[in-house]
């Protein structure tokens, strides 16, 4: 049976890939964007299986309108794949106030609003998945990336808050955790700190150098199948790292993790009082 598929930031990257895909295999998809003439091709190709709509993540009353529209159209909606985001770059203290509020205002409290948006509709179904990408620095972080981390950390809390929340109205979360990939995140869809501090001059050469290496860079292509896999499972993962970088990042991490907790086991039970 076909899903209906609802994809925020539909319009590039990660979300343009998977609408692409979930068409291809006749599932139908109201795909969102800022932009939707960018989903011309797709409405020619695939015609009433997708459904272009206009949307900023950021207008929490638009977000509410566009998931009652999407529902009213196709009659249900399956899956929230909730894409939208960018990445800011530039180190903590660089960041400017306005940069701030408007990376945690689309990357978490868009997130939030399209949750609370779509989660009538899966209630009312008794029925639901939500795939909230987030990205593997929600688990670790990474210089130059502070507000970015910070974004996708309180995303993650966010959706696994939601999962204990709604696991026995039959509705589903997973959080989607990628590693760096060939997208245009770190290019069109990403901004810069505007000031930049010259005693930090050696962490940017340092992560630029790290970025130089191609292999640090997924291929997006190669997570199709997996998101397929996700979406078709009847026990999907409540957390999905992509990419090899990822994987071997949080191992290593939360092993170290591990070890620091328990080097100071007897500290931590002891400050318990009793």
């Amino acid at each position: 049976m076909s899903k209906i598929i609802f994809i925020t930031g539909a319009s590039k990257g990660f979300g343009k890939l998977w609408a692409e895909a979930f068409l291809k295999r006749g599932d139908k998809v109201a795909a969102t964007a800022r932009n939707i003439t960018l989903l011309n091709d797709l409405v020619t190709a695939y015609g009433d299986n997708i459904l272009p709509l206009k949307l900023d993540v950021n207008n929490r009353q638009e977000v509410f309108s566009v998931v009652n529209e999407a529902e009213q159209h196709f009659g249900r909606i399956d899956v929230l794949i909730n894409n939208a985001g960018f990445g800011l770059f530039g180190t903590t203290e660089e960041t400017s106030e306005a940069q701030a509020r408007e990376q945690m205002e689309t990357n978490f409290f868009g997130s939030l609003w399209v949750a609370q948006a779509i989660l009538p509709v899966m209630r009312k179904q008794k029925s639901g998945h939500i795939i909230q990408v987030s990205s593997f620095l929600g688990l670790t972080t990474l210089p130059l990336l502070g507000l970015y981390n910070a974004s996708k950390f309180a995303v993650e809390g966010l959706i696994e808050t939601i999962s204990s929340e709604v696991a026995h109205l039959g509705i589903k979360t997973t959080l989607i955790e990628p590693n760096g990939y060939a997208t245009d995140w770190a290019g069109a869809s990403a901004t810069q700190t505007s000031a930049e501090i010259e005693d930090y001059a050696p962490v940017r050469a340092a992560f630029a150098e790290a970025g130089d290496n191609p292999d640090t860079w997924g291929k997006p292509e190669a997570t199709i199948q997996p998101i397929l896999q996700v979406v078709d499972s009847a026990n999907p993962p409540q957390r999905l790292l992509l990419g090899k970088i990822a994987y071997n990042g949080i191992v290593q991490v939360y092993t170290q993790r591990l070890k620091d907790v328990e080097q100071w086991k007897e500290v931590s039970i002891n400050a318990h009082g009793y």
